[in-house]
């Protein structure tokens, strides 16, 4: 069974536009006694082309195929395979970050023995009322796809359903194909037809002709619209539709973190990130917005600014989406279709009208445009009495690496800083994980990034709390031969939650790297000092020390003539990333408490309730 399955996804394959694409490039394992002898056998001694490289952690596993369908905008998977038990509930973490950010990887864990006769095995979880269920059932609610082969002949029915997801734009994600270690190694004669080439079709759905009438005629009457870029325009591969778009009917377009990059950020039409860790710019733009068309986007809290100034009253919201699901949202109208296509028909229909926005809206575009480059050119240069400020030092990593190197981030105050300051020049030279937010995603996917582009240099910036959390994927680069850069940001600790804890009124608690203090038993002792630079060396990376800006630069310079996997270190000073702009997010308050300051912080957080979108 193991070797049909090798076998199987050795041919499978997917095509856009006409240009066919190998689907599964590769697999990610850690052999284990639940698929070193199945599946381990079967990548083995079976001929075929899948690349097999080592991991060093399961969920960094998955991080990394992830990052790798991501930057090969969902045209070119890893699979991951695992032995039982701990290192099936290792993947949970990556498998709900690639479901959350519609991205397809495929999962092939090892399970426990179909036939029950040894149980319980070395590592089998036992539920003493369903022995049906195993540890790999914690994949199922993470999962878009989930099945457990049983019976060799399953197989068929499983691989088929598994690749009917993960090719599919709509329901993609996560898919989990559970390998009883006994079934793995059991025969059974396959119909050689399950062998031939197998191409998916990825066929742009194009509007109904009612969807675009309705849509125009809306447009018609719209003054000031604005255009939220989402990461479907990069999976359709439409970034120079939605610029032409812009362009020719002069409308503004702001973009989420997936959707970033899609236009330059010097573009007269690019107004920045939205929402909440979006740009002054772009929000206010939103605020007063009479329709607001979101272009395959899943309008995410932090991009509606958890509905509100969301809008103008009565504002209208279109969401060109290849999903009901994500199109439905807000209470919006769907316009179901690929964002390319339905993007060329709905400026066919806004051509034959003449509709453009007013001299005046464009003006107050370009004056709000112009403000923000001002304010991010502050940011850049802004300085510390002491330390380095983190604003600065990213206005000089982003002016350091190339145009079309790719940058890498997933979590903490980075990614706000990012989406609101990093200048992208290029498409798909900005890679950011935030609909899970998963700490641990960056260095991880790092490896998955080089993997689809060899030829570029890929830049995690990472904060010293996600870095510690998982970066086991740094060897495995290095194992690879496949350099990556981290550029680490020490501000020791979560500085981004322990603003977010002091913004509603509490005071500063278990969000440092501090020494316990035997005599108040808190977390307010010195900081706790690691030397990331030898911590890294250890394991095989060139490493160098950024003391202030102008050394960071040299560093960068340094490791780009590097051939392994380079670390930079740099202290940045807690507290100085940038902060909201025009913006509101939701958090859940205590009503009560013993702290005055957070009962104020209650009421002002239940009053700006009270004037949220009520759908």
């Amino acid at each position: 069974m193991a070797q049909a399955l090798v076998q199987f996804i050795d041919k499978q394959f997917i095509e856009l536009d006409g240009v066919e694409h190998k689907f599964v490039q590769g697999m990610f394992g850690i052999f284990g006694h639940g698929n070193v002898t199945g599946l381990g056998e079967a990548l083995a001694y079976t001929d075929n082309d899948i690349t097999f490289i080592q991991g060093h952690n399961e969920q960094g596993m998955v991080h990394a195929a992830t990052a790798y369908a991501k930057q090969r905008n969902r045209l070119g998977i890893y699979a991951c395979t695992t032995s039982v038990g701990p290192g099936a509930l290792n993947l949970v973490p990556g498998a709900a970050t690639a479901t959350s950010n519609r991205i397809p990887v495929l999962l092939l864990p090892g399970d426990t023995f179909a036939s029950r006769q040894p149980d319980p095995v070395l590592q089998q979880i036992e539920v003493p009322g369903d022995f049906t269920v195993t540890a790999n059932d914690a994949l199922r609610p993470v999962c878009k796809y989930w099945d457990r082969v049983n019976r060799p002949e399953q197989l068929i029915t499983a691989l088929l359903n598994a690749f009917r997801v993960l090719t599919d734009p709509v329901d993609t994600g996560a898919v989990a194909v559970c390998l009883p270690q006994d079934v793995q190694a059991e025969a059974y004669d396959y119909p050689m037809e399950f062998f031939d080439k197998r191409v998916w079709h990825l066929d742009r759905r194009s509007l109904s002709a009612r969807e675009v009438k309705t849509a125009a005629e809306v447009f018609s009457e719209a003054r000031r619209p604005v255009i939220i870029c989402g990461g479907g325009v990069q999976y359709s591969q439409a970034c120079e539709v939605i610029r032409d778009f812009a362009e020719e009917f002069k409308i503004p377009v702001s973009e989420t973190q997936a959707g970033k990059s899609s236009l330059p950020w010097n573009h007269p039409l690019n107004v920045g990130g939205s929402g909440v860790t979006g740009a002054e710019s772009a929000n206010l733009l939103l605020r007063d917005a009479d329709l607001i068309l979101a272009v395959g986007s899943r309008l995410s809290d932090f991009t509606t600014l958890s509905k509100r100034h969301f809008g103008a009253e009565n504002s209208k919201i279109f969401c060109l989406n290849v999903s009901s699901f994500d199109g439905h949202k807000l209470g919006a109208e769907l316009l179901q279709g690929d964002a390319k296509i339905g993007l060329l028909q709905l400026g066919e229909a806004l051509r034959s009208s003449g509709y453009a926005t007013a001299d005046s809206y464009q003006l107050q575009v370009a004056e709000a445009k112009q403000r923000w480059d001002a304010e991010v050119d502050r940011l850049y240069a802004d300085k510390c009495e002491k330390g380095n400020c983190q604003t600065n030092v990213l206005g000089v990593v982003n002016k350091a690496i190339a145009d079309n190197d790719t940058i890498i981030c997933a979590a903490g105050s980075l990614p706000g800083d990012l989406q609101r300051l990093w200048r992208c020049k290029t498409p798909g030279s900005y890679h950011l994980e935030y609909a899970f937010s998963c700490m641990g995603y960056e260095v991880a996917a790092g490896l998955g990034v080089k993997l689809a582009k060899p030829d570029n240099e890929p830049w995690v910036i990472v904060g010293d709390g996600s870095y510690i959390m998982l970066h086991s994927e740094l060897l495995t680069s290095i194992q690879e031969h496949q350099k990556i850069n981290i550029i680490l940001l020490d501000n020791h600790g979560y500085q981004c939650i322990k603003n977010l804890q002091m913004s509603q009124g509490a005071e500063h608690f278990g969000n440092e790297r501090r020494f316990r203090q035997p005599e108040t038993n808190l977390l307010d002792g010195e900081i706790v000092k690691v030397d990331f630079c030898k911590y890294a060396e250890a394991l095989g990376a060139k490493t160098f020390f950024a003391r202030n800006a102008d050394e960071l630069a040299k560093c960068i310079e340094a490791a780009k003539a590097e051939t392994v996997s380079t670390l930079i270190e740099i202290k940045v000073e807690p507290g100085t990333m940038s902060n909201g702009y025009e913006s509101w997010w939701r958090v859940g308050v205590a009503e009560t408490s013993e702290r005055e300051e957070i009962r104020k912080a209650s009421a002002v957080m239940q009053q700006a309730v009270s004037e949220t979108r009520k759908f």
